[in-house]
């Protein structure tokens, strides 16, 4: 009998964690497995790309979890620089071409994976697309901005957008030893917290001496006579610019899936079951940047691209591609990040998702330290928590702070992810010795504060 062929479309997180799973479930007898890659590099951390272009990682193969050889030796045929560019799903066969040649060929398939990942958006400005102006997707993205930055006379850089990407690039930038301009439409930085928490984001990063500036909507990147970038545009203004990054967003990678006839979600990520496989198709599966996920908060799906979900995601889909069970249930929209010394996290729902799926909610803040108040080295943080009016139920929080802030958010996911109520979170075991903690951890100070609040409006 003739082994099955596995085909996964894109070669970074979820698609060879799926490709690497199925394999340790079957031989190369029973499944055979074709990766296609259209860049120069699979199985690397895109997240450690803007600590890569900060010098905190020193070398870019530091990024690469595993080599192509390495997948080789594992009997996954991983065709690197092959981009894949017709789904012909009645027929179950991929077109792909390879891009130093241009060769094109068919490839059929049993067992299709689609790990397309996500695109940075780059909206269609007037010398967008002008030397010296750079996205942060892939390792030959950061390498390009490398180049730049160390070949650049000028010091002036300007970030467009200031979410994850803008605030970790303002960041690198910064460590670069250039002038640091971040501009955002939004009223504060990270729209992905409420308002007022990404005002202490802001403050933070003015006194690094960054210049942040909210409702400023980017109308033209402006060149030289040489053609490269010298300056960035907006309504009101002109801020000259040497180097340009966009941090804007990203948006599914999709448009195979789309015009293969798969089903897409409001924001244009595939569609999945439990098990990770796309929705009225026995023989497709998709995980990472190009699929939206259940929220288990609001109970609606919602893209979000994030390299844990990615890995998790692969794992599933190697599970059932590979005689096993397994399934992902969703998530709750936990994310951390950094800009110099300030932590930055979040989970859950900000108040204004909440508004959007008709909770009544009810909100605190807390100042805490990281640590005992007595205790050296302790570093502040501040507190938001968001719980539902009458059953007191954690619906999000946020964190910004010091060193010790960023990952107490995880208590908060766990929450979320049980269920918990403010009131049976305030019980919580947790640690506590003067180095780590207060005697009541900040989010349980947090937590307190909002079963009173939960209380008096009830």
């Amino acid at each position: 009998m003739a082994a099955e062929r596995m085909v996964v479309v894109g070669g970074d997180a979820a698609g060879m964690t799926a490709a690497s799973q199925a394999r340790r479930l079957k031989g190369r007898h029973e499944l055979e497995i074709v990766a296609f890659e259209r860049g120069h590099f699979a199985s690397y951390s895109a997240c450690g790309i803007p600590y890569w272009v900060g010098g905190d990682v020193s070398d870019r193969d530091d990024l690469i979890a595993r080599t192509p050889r390495e997948h080789a030796e594992r009997d996954i045929d991983l065709r690197m620089r092959t981009e894949v560019r017709e789904l012909d799903v009645p027929g179950q066969r991929v077109l792909a071409r390879d891009l130093e040649t241009g060769r094109e060929t068919w490839t059929g398939y049993d067992k299709l994976v689609l790990a397309t990942g996500a695109s940075p958006l780059r909206p269609p400005l007037p010398g967008i697309d002008a030397p010296g102006v750079h996205g942060v997707q892939s390792l030959d993205d950061g390498q390009a901005l490398i180049d730049t930055l160390a070949g650049s006379k000028g010091r002036h850089a300007v970030v467009i957008g200031a979410g994850y990407i803008g605030v970790e690039m303002a960041e690198a930038l910064l460590r670069h030893g250039f002038e640091v301009t971040v501009l955002h439409r939004d009223e504060q930085p990270m729209s992905t917290l409420d308002p007022d928490m990404g005002r202490l984001v802001n403050e933070a990063m003015t006194g690094m001496g960054i210049t942040v500036l909210g409702g400023a909507a980017v109308t033209e990147i402006r060149t030289g006579e040489d053609g490269r970038v010298r300056a960035v545009a907006t309504r009101d203004s002109e801020y000259p610019a040497d180097v340009v990054v966009l941090g804007i967003g990203v948006r599914p990678r999709t448009e195979l899936a789309e015009a293969a006839g798969l089903p897409l979600g409001e924001s244009g990520g595939l569609l999945t079951d439990l098990s990770m496989r796309v929705r009225g198709h026995e023989d497709i599966w998709a995980g990472g940047d190009c699929v939206e996920v259940l929220d288990l908060v609001s109970g609606r799906t919602r893209h979000i691209a994030l390299g844990t979900h990615a890995n998790k995601h692969g794992q599933v889909i190697g599970a059932n591609t590979g005689g096993g069970y397994a399934t992902f249930p969703g998530v709750v929209g936990t994310a951390v990040s950094k800009v110099c010394d300030v932590e930055i996290a979040r989970t859950g729902l900000r108040e204004k998702e909440a508004r959007a799926v008709g909770l009544r909610f009810v909100t605190v803040t807390a100042e805490s330290t990281s640590r005992a108040g007595y205790y050296p080295g302790a570093q502040t943080m501040t507190v938001k928590m968001t719980a539902e009016r009458g059953t007191g139920r954690l619906l999000g929080v946020q964190i910004v702070g010091g060193e010790g802030a960023g990952k107490r958010v995880d208590v908060a996911a766990v929450a979320l992810t049980a269920g918990m109520t403010v009131e049976r979170m305030t019980v919580l075991d947790l640690g506590y010795a003067p180095p780590f903690s207060p005697v009541w951890d900040p989010v349980l100070v947090a937590a307190r504060k909002a079963v009173r609040k939960v209380r008096e409006a009830n």
